[in-house]
């Protein structure tokens, strides 16, 4: 089945020049980790971010003086869409909207009285800006924590609910929601309860998910099984390490659903056994640094490394090219049919060398 056949219907809004939710791709976004005061080591940053895929990029506000870093940006012609995050301060979000923020992270309800809340849609209305409200497992209202006894998918549901109903009150649906949790399974919970109560479109994400390779899985999980129900509109993976390994693992895992708008380099890989003759594991390993050395990724085939010649045409037939070791050396294939030998030291020259001419 198509995605958008299976994909639950929201409504969209637009973050800069990105659309989020109804039929709009699904977008990745990553956060900042520089100190947002640091105008030029953010920039950077996100020139990074934005070389690596990112479509959208958030920034901790943690005062108003770090908001004019949102004017700077906009002056050295950073073109992706930034959100503000801000928590608490109706005034930092003010602040935002008047630098040039593309988007406010906020929670209604932790910034105090209704007149606040007020002013913050209102500023945001006449620019045209979203609002993300965002709840974790870790900012549950007093209240709602007590009723459910922990911070359950129910709870946080309820939070996110409680939240938008304040914008709501006060004539605002520009909104998006995100619900996050370190454990897998509460969010994947608590993001379905959401998308059975509510069409706004939702921001999916696993908070403190860990390091590059657990954070990844933990993210994958949840990020994934929940795309594949047709949940998700705008995703974050949140990894402890470099941002731009967040947009990685974002594309891989969007890739792999075939969920990206662009088809990438899809590489299929035998785990090696006793018939394997070659150095298979480090043989990928190199292939996967010289594909990203050489800009290779977003080539639309199909590559498989085999470990050897028993099965490898044959279980790889659909690659669009292929090696299957030796000893010493590997069969080169093309589309299940071998096309000649090739030597151990120079199987990745060689395979880069025919995906460029492809």
């Amino acid at each position: 089945m198509n995605y958008n056949e299976m994909r639950r219907k929201t409504r969209e809004v637009t973050v800069g020049n990105v659309h989020i939710g109804g039929f709009a791709p699904i977008s990745i976004q990553s956060m900042t980790n520089t100190d947002t005061h640091d105008k030029e080591k953010t920039l950077s940053q996100i020139r990074a971010l934005e070389n690596a895929g990112c479509d959208i990029v958030r920034l901790a506000v943690p005062d108003t003086e770090a908001a004019s870093t949102f004017t700077y940006l906009k002056n050295q012609g950073v073109k992706i869409p930034l959100v503000a995050d801000i928590h608490f301060d109706y005034k930092i979000a003010l602040a935002c909207v008047d630098a040039g923020a593309d988007k406010i992270r906020i929670n209604p309800g932790n910034i105090g009285e209704r007149a606040r809340v007020v002013k913050v849609a209102r500023a945001c209305e006449e620019r045209g800006l979203p609002i993300r409200i965002g709840v974790n497992s870790g900012s549950l209202e007093r209240s709602i924590l007590e009723k459910h006894g922990a911070p359950t998918a129910e709870a946080l549901a309820e939070s996110a609910l409680y939240h938008a109903s304040i914008l709501e009150d006060v004539g605002f649906s520009n909104v998006l929601i995100s619900v996050k949790a370190s454990d897998v399974s509460t969010m994947i919970e608590a993001n379905k309860i959401l998308a059975s109560k509510t069409e706004y479109p939702l921001h999916l994400g696993v908070t403190e998910a860990g390091g590059e390779r657990m954070g990844s899985v933990k993210s994958a999980v949840g990020i994934g099984s929940l795309l594949s129900l047709g949940i998700g509109d705008t995703v974050r993976v949140s990894l402890t390490s470099d941002p731009v390994n967040e947009i990685r693992a974002a594309k891989d895992i969007l890739s792999t659903l075939d969920l990206l708008p662009e088809k990438r380099m899809d590489i299929v890989s035998c785990p090696t056994c006793g018939r394997t003759r070659i150095s298979l594991i480090e043989l990928l390993d190199e292939f996967e640094r010289e594909v990203d050395r050489l800009g290779l990724r977003n080539k639309a085939i199909k590559v498989a490394f085999m470990g050897c010649a028993v099965n490898g045409p044959g279980e790889a037939r659909e690659a669009d090219i292929g090696i299957a070791g030796g000893v010493g050396e590997a069969l080169m294939f093309k589309k299940g049919v071998i096309v000649g030998k090739v030597p151990s030291d120079r199987i990745v020259k060689t395979l880069t060398e025919e995906i460029e001419r492809m």
